[in-house]
């Protein structure tokens, strides 16, 4: 069977290596066109155009599907085309180029989650289980019938970088048995149903904390934007990038927490076992732990990144703030 892959980021490149390793006819590649990357904005290929390019394939790139790209396509004669996070539409007019269809890996339990940022928004609104979906393309966003899917649990612990990489390769397996029996004639694609939920693209205003929220829905929060677009908060005029926090319900104040200067708690009481209040936003500092108050109870920062440094350890980010008054989250 003649296959058209499309894809374009780094976790489309599982199911592309997964196609060629069981034996599927390869014939091109369709991916968006190179962009630039990095402080000096060198143009790059995408990591689906690299690996098309390692392989010796032909690569068509296109940021959106015209004329000319259907042209190209129609030249290569697929009798399908696979499809995992291309990054644009495909219209009707491409839609009908290969007889067997397009074939879309989509990373959520469809209808669940239909667009652009699927696992982002499951972890943002706590979902306990997501999946990938494999389905008909249609012009409509996510609506076509769907062949399989497959679940993941989402781990208490998950970054959206982190259970994104997970279902890549696992959906990789599920796209590799769909144009199998697609191949053998066993197919049978079933229509959607259930609750149908959007997952729009998250911006970086989406990333920033807003430390009043619950610190469930912080910590849901950091982890979903972890590591595009990115969590941040500001400190003064200062922007910190924020990685994802432990929970600390039951932080007390202790010889290792000092309040921040200004806290309602005072300085006189380091041995106090009463569990930590702290506003919403504000630092305590001590020598093992950082913590934030939030609209519920503190979060502990593990690793921030201040504007123009790189990553770094919380504890080691506070030492310099010790005789700082202006110890708050905005």
């Amino acid at each position: 069977m003649r296959v058209l892959f499309a894809g374009t980021p780094a976790v489309a490149v599982p199911s592309l290596d997964a196609l060629l390793a069981a034996g599927l006819d390869i014939i091109g590649v369709l991916t968006r066109p190179d962009a630039p990357i990095g402080r000096k904005r060198v143009l790059t290929p995408s990591p689906v155009a690299q690996r098309a390019q390692e392989l010796g394939l032909p690569v068509i790139r296109a940021a959106r599907i015209d004329q000319q790209a259907c042209a190209e396509i129609a030249a290569l004669a697929p009798e399908v085309a696979a499809i995992v996070a291309y990054g644009a539409m495909i219209p009707a007019d491409a839609l009908s180029i290969p007889p067997l269809g397009w074939i879309n890996l989509h990373f959520s339990l469809l209808p669940a989650w239909r667009g652009a940022a699927p696992v982002q928004h499951s972890i943002l609104h706590g979902d306990d289980v997501t999946g990938a979906s494999t389905f008909a393309l249609e012009t409509g966003l996510d609506t076509g019938p769907v062949y399989g899917t497959l679940t993941e649990l989402i781990r208490p612990t998950d970054t959206g970088s982190a259970l994104l990489e997970r279902l890549s390769h696992s959906g990789a397996v599920l796209l590799v048995q769909t144009l199998s029996a697609l191949a053998s004639g066993r197919a049978n694609a079933q229509p959607q149903r259930g609750e149908i939920t959007l997952a729009p693209k998250l911006s970086i205003e989406d990333g920033r904390i807003d430390w009043s929220e619950p610190a469930l829905a912080i910590g849901r929060r950091i982890r979903a934007v972890t590591a595009e677009p990115g969590a941040w908060t500001m400190l003064a005029d200062q922007r910190i990038k924020l990685g994802p926090v432990r929970l600390s319900p039951d932080v007390r104040l202790s010889t290792d927490l000092r309040p921040s200067p200004d806290s309602p708690l005072g300085t006189d009481s380091p041995l106090d076992t009463s569990p930590l209040e702290l506003p919403p936003g504000r630092l305590a500092v001590g020598p093992k732990s950082v913590v934030v108050g939030t609209g519920s109870h503190p979060v502990e920062l593990v690793q921030v990144q201040p504007a123009g440094k790189k990553i770094m350890q919380a504890t080691d980010w506070a030492r310099g703030l010790a005789d700082r008054e202006d110890m708050v989250f905005q």
